[in-house]
């Protein structure tokens, strides 16, 4: 897929985008985990490049938990430089932070999916004389993360997961699995299937990957909510990270930065010359075919799970941080902005790399940029 605002992106930027919740921010007090900072402020930080301007107060974030990790190191350092803004952040989810947002309880939310119609539409409420959109922030792979003794590679493909997490396939030598791995010794464990409790857009960007892939298999509607029978389920990214660790034959999907400490990840077969790697530069060349097919500020995109290009990783999600365009809280408006430049300058994303998360193409970044210098 190419870009089809302009022209298609020729250049990844250096950054590199977060994964885990979303952040919101508020005017309103919160006691929920809060970060302060002992450094002066100051309206420029030349050492960090920060502009902190009249930012100040309390920003409340609440969304996806797949940018929590990023989240976390841009509060630190932004704190640093801003000592007079202090960031609360909830990863409850992509559809905890839309639902947030669109209540009025939070400046800005994060959410793997696009906002529908019918949140766009409840946005207006909150954003007096406009609406919410969608500027994507940080993207990678998502991982399929499995725990299986003696099997440490392993290649599976849109099919075949299609079958295990609609526990059609249950055993972990069966004759498909067998197929993809023909050199693995595979034992006759039970799988154990995890997905996510809660609303999460990794649930929702994972099925849709099973959808374009494996059609015939995998019936089910998708979104953010989990809807096949069947399986275990945990809340958050951590929380399957940390069943399947301790849980023998089992197999989940969580963002790549949750993928470690012991997890193995699995190969994708997607008809290329050869099986994908979860990686950060994997993904980063899937992510550069998306398209921007938002309205007006708002550069939703649509990416492309189906790929075959050679080393494209094809399980990807973008997170978007949510943001009124027009109708922003007079005593919020400058930590918004200010907090939003951070992230989406070359600092902020520079920062996520080692992290484990996928560049935003450097044309979409652009407008991301230009979008939240606009924003009032």
């Amino acid at each position: 897929m190419k870009l089809q605002r302009k022209n298609r992106l020729r250049a990844l930027s250096l950054g590199a985008l977060a994964v885990s919740g979303a952040l919101a921010l508020t005017a309103c007090g919160s006691d929920d985990t809060d970060s302060g900072s002992s450094s002066p402020s100051s309206s420029s930080n030349a050492k960090n490049n920060i502009e902190c301007k009249d930012a100040k107060g309390q920003l409340l974030g609440n969304g996806s938990s797949a940018q929590a990790n990023a989240i976390d190191a841009w509060r630190q350092t932004f704190s640093q430089a801003c000592s007079g803004v202090q960031i609360n952040y909830k990863p409850e989810g992509s559809g905890a932070g839309v639902t947030a947002f669109n209540q009025g309880q939070v400046a800005f939310a994060g959410s793997d999916s696009a906002l529908k119609p019918e949140e766009v539409a409840a946005s207006k409420k909150v954003c007096k004389g406009g609406q919410g959109i969608d500027l994507p922030m940080v993207g990678g792979p998502i991982a399929v993360a499995y725990n299986l003794d003696g099997v440490d590679s392993l290649v599976l493909d849109g099919p075949t997961l299609a079958k295990i997490f609609d526990s059609k396939i249950t055993t972990w030598n069966d004759k498909a699995i067998k197929k993809l791995n023909p050199d693995a010794k595979l034992p006759a464990t039970k799988i154990q299937a995890f997905h996510r409790s809660d609303e999460s857009g990794t649930t929702d960007n994972f099925t849709k990957y099973l959808k374009a892939t494996a059609a015939s298999d995998w019936k089910y509607e998708g979104g953010k909510a989990w809807q096949a029978k069947g399986g275990q389920s945990a809340q958050g990214s951590s929380g399957l990270a940390q069943q399947v660790k301790q849980t023998a034959g089992s197999i989940t999907y969580v963002e790549l930065s949750y993928a470690k400490d012991g997890l193995k990840t699995v190969d994708i077969d997607t008809g290329a010359s050869t099986p994908v790697k979860a990686t950060t530069d994997n993904a980063s060349k899937a992510i550069a075919d998306a398209k921007v097919v938002g309205t007006g500020k708002d550069l939703a995109l649509e990416l492309n799970y189906a790929t075959k290009a050679d080393g494209a990783y094809p399980i990807t999600l973008v997170t978007y941080e949510i943001v009124c365009d027009k109708g922003n809280k007079s005593d919020t408006l400058a930590a918004t902005k200010s907090f939003l430049t951070y992230m989406a300058g070359e600092q902020g994303q520079g920062a996520l790399a080692e992290l484990g998360y996928a560049p935003i193409p450097a044309e979409i970044n652009a407008k991301v940029r230009e979008t939240v210098a606009g924003i009032s």
